[in-house]
């Protein structure tokens, strides 16, 4: 090997970095002691950003294409290096390849429980789930702030970090929201959009931004979704006597032994039940009037009220009865309740009506 030959191999004029993994965010140029050519090309690809640092200091960022390393492309190092016009001479310096593709798919989930008010169901506790993604937005911050001298700096060391942010401020947004339970699964897009805005101040500190955040589910805890369950079911069988009458005809329609069971036990039911009727007689035949079941109790609603752009509640009727009594409510104040659609003027609803007309009785004399 000639002298020439051993010189043009300590000198490096080619920087490039193709990226054949799915989780590097920054790439670090090894030159291993070699210093750069001046005038070697810079090959920076789409999704990428070179950055490089001299001694320390954060020097020229490169977005995509082909650039020849001289005075003219690198205005911050040639301030740093103080070249002068005429200078050719080779130069040390660190080359950092930043990925500012999205990395997408990455899982968020509530690790405890959120604590919320629901206005139908009380304190309820909810987990929620999903999906985001995230990508560097300015390299050089990115660098600064987040990967520091890492050679290489994968997403795995800050996917913890961003996760941690996501899910506090879920756990904010959902314990504010006053969106009842059974509503959320309708709200979900907006519920993210808000999420993903708060989010997106965060870590541009870090010099990253989150493109999407998905909420994928908002779920109870398994012993509330069973009790939910049986009163689906219960709704779904609607009267109870026909449901019981159907189970028997059908019993009577099958066939072989398990019919004839069924049937007497039929049988043997109704037997028993027309003996049990004729017992409850008196002695001259009179028979006993049954007991009237009474109606189940009427449901008591509760109240949000709408009030210089912000939402108050919920309140009982009796509640809202005091406030209209102190001047706090009155006739146009709008007010909502589930099931209700949309806000209505609380002179507008029934329920809610009769708070405004009653009057008290005249003083007494003297008074």
């Amino acid at each position: 090997m000639g002298i020439f030959d051993f010189l043009s191999g300590e000198f490096i004029d080619v920087i490039h970095w193709v990226d054949d993994s799915r989780d590097t965010m920054v790439w670090r140029f090894e030159r291993e002691g070699h210093e750069i050519k001046y005038g070697a090309k810079l090959t920076v690809r789409e999704g990428q950003s070179a950055v490089f640092v001299h001694e320390g200091q954060l020097a020229d960022v490169f977005t995509p294409g082909l650039y020849m390393l001289e005075t003219n492309n690198m205005p911050i190092m040639t301030t740093l290096q103080h070249w002068d016009h005429g200078f050719k001479s080779p130069f040390k310096s660190e080359v950092y390849f930043v990925n500012t593709t999205r990395f997408n798919d990455l899982k968020w989930g509530t690790k405890n429980p959120i604590i919320c008010r629901d206005p139908e169901f009380g304190p309820v506790r909810l987990r929620a789930f999903g999906t985001y993604s995230v990508k560097v937005a300015d390299p050089a911050r990115f660098l600064v702030e987040i990967v520091g001298t890492d050679g290489e700096f994968t997403m795995d060391e800050i996917s913890f970090q961003i996760r941690n942010i996501i899910v506090q401020e879920m756990s904010r947004s959902l314990a504010k929201s006053g969106i009842p339970v059974l509503d959320m699964a309708a709200n979900t897009r907006e519920l993210g959009q808000l999420v993903a805005k708060e989010i997106s101040a965060q870590i541009a500190e870090y010099g990253l931004a989150l493109p999407e955040l998905y909420i994928e589910n908002i779920s109870l805890p398994p012993a509330v979704e069973e009790v939910m369950d049986k009163r689906s079911s219960m709704g779904v069988i609607g009267n109870l006597n026909e449901y019981m009458q159907f189970q028997a005809a059908e019993a009577l329609g099958r066939e072989g032994s398990d019919a004839s069971g069924a049937m007497q036990a039929g049988l043997g039911a109704a037997m028993g039940m027309q003996m049990g009727h004729m017992a409850s007689s008196g002695p001259w035949g009179a028979r006993q009037p049954a007991t009237a079941t009474p109606p189940p109790p009427p449901v008591e609603h509760v109240w949000h009220v709408a009030e210089n752009g912000e939402t108050k509640g919920p309140f009982s009727k009796a509640q809202l009865g005091r406030m209209a009594a102190a001047g706090e409510l009155s006739r146009e104040t709008y007010v909502w309740t589930a099931g209700q659609d949309g806000w209505m003027k609380a002179e507008d609803v029934t329920e809610l009506a009769q708070l405004f007309t009653i009057l008290p009785p005249p003083p007494p004399p003297g008074a």
